[in-house]
């Protein structure tokens, strides 16, 4: 694929992330926007079209996780992250939607197990990925059948920022895999899904099983 690499802030991640596609034999091209920014879906679609002259897959990735407990929650600091979690997607896929319809493409969301469980410092978090949750089945009826629309709800593949290896002890002991997965595991969540033709509306978690504990 040749892939269109969005950023926000992190251009030096996302210049790394287009030279391993690169390396690897690929295309990439980079995608500076704000999605916060509720023109930024529809720029950014055209940006791709024009650097690209197609659109078949979209990962709707982009996301903040907050620790926000009841009580400390802000009008301000709720529509911040609505605005990114739960708009930007929607808006992506349907400002994405005619050119994915002529490719017969695909949506991939990133959810969170946060939208199947119930955590009481991110409960902002976890509603707006429900939302995404609703969202995939809702636009995979709408977009079918020229588009499959499916999420991905990941577990803890990836430690939150000043999380320590108690923290990640405790989290591999209560996960009934007994360990934590990885970004690899998304990636091939992800893989499945892309060429799963048969599947559409569905959100897989990718948890080492932690929804299935109780």
């Amino acid at each position: 694929m040749r892939v269109a690499v969005h950023y926000r802030a992190s251009e030096e991640g996302a210049r790394e992330t287009a030279r391993l596609i690169r390396g690897a034999g690929g295309t990439a091209t980079l995608v500076p926007g704000d999605l916060s920014k509720a023109e930024a879906p529809e720029e950014i679609v055209a940006t791709v079209i024009r650097e690209l002259g197609a659109l078949d897959v979209l990962v709707n990735s982009a996301a903040v996780m907050e620790r926000t407990p009841f009580g400390s929650v802000t009008p301000e600091g709720w529509d911040a992250m609505f605005a990114l979690n739960l708009r930007a997607p929607f808006f992506l896929v349907q400002a994405a939607a005619q050119h994915l319809t002529r490719a017969r493409g695909a949506v991939v969301n990133i959810a969170d197990l946060a939208a199947f469980e119930t955590w009481p410092a991110y409960i902002p978090h976890g509603i707006s990925k429900a939302g995404v949750v609703y969202m995939t089945r809702a636009l995979a009826r709408t977009l079918a059948p020229a588009v499959r629309v499916n999420g991905i709800a990941p577990g803890t593949v990836l430690l939150p920022e000043g999380w320590s290896e108690q923290d990640a002890s405790r989290l591999r002991e209560t996960t009934p895999l007994k360990r934590l997965g990885s970004p690899a595991d998304v990636v091939g969540a992800a893989l499945y899904l892309l060429e799963a033709d048969y599947v559409t509306g569905e959100t897989l978690i990718v948890d080492g099983g932690r929804h299935v504990r109780r």
